[in-house]
C-alpha cells in the first residue's frame, strides 16, 4: 500500500517540535541565563573590593589596581545612603574604614564625602601603604561606572537590601544608563534580591552568596532551589572541600569561593576545580592559573 507524500511532511514536523521541546522545556536549570560569560574551563579572576590586599578596600585606587591586573571582576558592596545615593561599602556602619562612625543609612552622601577612606589602611598595612591614600574618598557606584566604563566587568553585591529599599532598582537603572548590562554579574546573602533582579533582568549572572560557620554542606533540593533564579553560589573558601565543589558543579551552577589570598589554598581552588576566585591578590592568583585554562 502505498503512503501518502504528507506523512513524511508530517513526521519531519512532529519530530522538529519535538526537539526544539527538548531545548526549551522550562525547568529550574535550563530557566537559567548561559551559564558563564567567559569561555569554558576558564577559571574567573574576582578582585575582592578591588585588589584589596594592595589599597584601600571598595575605593577607586583599589579598583584601578584590581583593573591593571587584568581581574575579570571587581567586586563591589553596594549600600544606599539616606539620601538614596549607590555607595561602595562593605560594612553598614562606616566605622571600620573611614575615620568617622555612623549607619550609612542615616547619612548623606555629603557627609560620607567628607569622610577619609584611606589613611586606616596605611595605619592596618604599612608594607603597601602611600601618602596617596590619605583622604581618600568613599566612592558612588556612578562615580566607578564614569571611572572604568566598560573596560572591565563588575561583581555587584547587594548589601543588607532589606534596609535599602529600592536599592535593585537604582543600581539596575544605573547599570543599564551605562549601557553596562553585559559587564555586570550580582551575588547576595538575600535569595529575595536576587529573585527580584531576574524578574527585571533574565540574562544577567546571578550568585548566591553563603556564609557557613562550620563545615560547608548543602542539600539537593536547595541546590535545585538556587537553579532555578540564579547561575552560581558563592561560599566562604575556609569552611568547604572538594566534595562541596563537586556536588555544586555537578548541580549544574558556579562556584566562586571567597577570600582566597595564599598561595596554598589558591592551589587547592583550582586543584578543585572552581569556577572562579575571590582574593585581596589578583596577581597572585593570575600567576597561578595554567594558561590553558586562564580567561583571555
Amino acid at each position: 500500500m502505498g503512503v501518502p507524500r504528507y506523512y513524511f511532511y508530517r513526521i519531519h514536523v512532529l519530530l522538529f517540535i519535538s526537539i526544539l521541546g527538548l531545548h526549551s522545556w522550562p525547568s529550574g536549570a535550563s530557566a537559567r541565563v548561559s551559564i558563564s560569560p567567559f569561555k569554558e574551563n576558564s577559571t574567573v579572576i574576582v578582585a575582592h573590593r578591588g585588589a584589596s590586599g594592595y589599597a584601600p578596600e571598595n575605593t577607586l585606587d583599589s579598583y584601578r589596581i584590581g583593573v591593571r591586573m587584568q581581574a575579570d571582576y571587581i567586586e563591589i558592596d553596594l549600600r544606599l545612603t539616606k539620601d538614596g545615593e549607590l555607595i561602595a561599602m562593605h560594612d553598614e556602619t562606616v566605622d571600620r574604614t573611614t575615620n568617622g562612625t555612623g549607619l550609612i543609612k542615616n547619612m548623606t552622601l555629603t557627609e560620607i564625602k567628607a569622610l577619609d577612606a584611606g589613611s586606616w589602611f596605611n595605619d592596618k598595612n604599612q608594607a603597601y601603604g602611600s601618602e596617596e591614600y590619605v583622604n581618600e574618598k568613599v566612592p558612588t557606584l556612578k562615580e566607578i561606572f564614569e571611572t572604568f566604563g566598560k573596560d572591565t566587568r563588575y561583581l555587584l553585591e547587594t548589601k543588607a537590601p532589606e534596609d535599602y529599599p529600592g536599592l535593585e532598582e537604582k543600581m539596575l537603572k544605573l547599570v543599564e544608563d551605562f549601557g553596562l548590562t553585559r559587564h555586570i554579574a550580582v551575588q547576595s546573602i538575600s535569595k529575595e534580591s536576587l529573585k527580584k533582579i531576574r524578574k527585571r533582568n533574565k540574562d544577567v549572572p546571578l550568585f548566591q552568596l553563603f556564609w557557613y560557620k562550620n563545615p560547608a554542606s548543602i542539600s539537593s533540593a536547595r541546590l535545585r532551589e538556587i537553579s532555578g533564579y540564579a547561575n552560581g553560589i558563592g561560599a566562604n573558601f575556609l569552611r568547604i572541600d572538594e566534595s562541596y565543589v563537586r556536588k555544586v558543579k555537578n548541580a549544574g551552577l558556579l562556584l566562586y569561593p571567597y577570600t582566597v589570598n595564599y598561595p596554598l589554598n589558591m592551589e587547592m581552588a583550582l586543584r578543585w576545580g572552581v569556577d572562579g576566585v575571590h582574593t585581596d591578590y589578583p596577581d597572585r592568583l593570575m600567576k597561578m592559573i595554567p594558561e590553558g585554562i586562564r580567561h583571555l
